[in-house]
């Protein structure tokens, strides 16, 4: 049994870090254009301070799972480091995914506080597609952002940040069910 799950647990870990580089010819411009084109977002590019874009995470978990992808961090549309995202969760789920994702900052102090070395959410981002979702809780205090939204075409709800960040996913493929606990833990190195 023991070996069992030692054979499960390296299993699912290979599965994550192959979803995590399914799109390494993904461009980073061409998720952020991705994120562009949505009505929610518009306004985010258009406002923020800077924003964190991961092209492709991995997330896979057979009772417990993980999520691993690689980012990099824009300050006034240039890049100021790259970053790391993982996440190992605990609870019920079953699957993988694939998804992108972007974080805005609304100021300095946000952008401050996530390149600061070491920052972490709160848990849960539920790979939704922008164009009919999004939603994610923060956190070292505990923030959170999210919406439910309609078609692509603009019937948006109002979308704001909170404490500073408002998080958006686009999923690329996949299909996962879970209800667990854990959290985004981001590492960032400066250019």
């Amino acid at each position: 049994m023991k070996r069992l799950k030692v054979v499960m647990l390296s299993g699912m870990f290979l599965f994550v870090m192959n979803l995590s580089t399914i799109a390494f010819a993904d461009n980073y411009s061409d998720t952020i254009n991705v994120f562009k084109k949505s009505d929610a977002t518009k306004s985010f590019f258009e406002n923020c301070y800077g924003y964190a874009v991961f092209p492709t995470v991995g997330k896979g978990g057979i009772g417990i799972g993980g999520a691993y992808g690689k980012g990099k961090v824009y300050k006034k549309g240039n890049v100021t480091g790259t970053v790391s995202l993982a996440k190992l969760t605990i609870g019920f789920q079953l699957g993988g995914q694939a998804f992108s994702e972007i974080i805005f900052f609304q100021d300095k102090r946000a952008y401050t506080e996530f390149t600061s070395g070491s920052f972490e959410f709160d848990a849960s981002a539920s790979a939704v597609a922008i164009t009919s979702g999004a939603q994610a809780k923060a956190g070292t205090e505990g923030a959170t952002a999210g919406a439910n939204t309609g078609s692509a075409s603009g019937d948006h709800a109002r979308i704001n940040y909170l404490k500073g960040i408002a998080v958006f996913v686009h999923t690329k493929g996949g299909l996962m069910y879970e209800a667990a606990i854990g959290g985004q833990k981001f590492n960032f190195t400066p250019k």
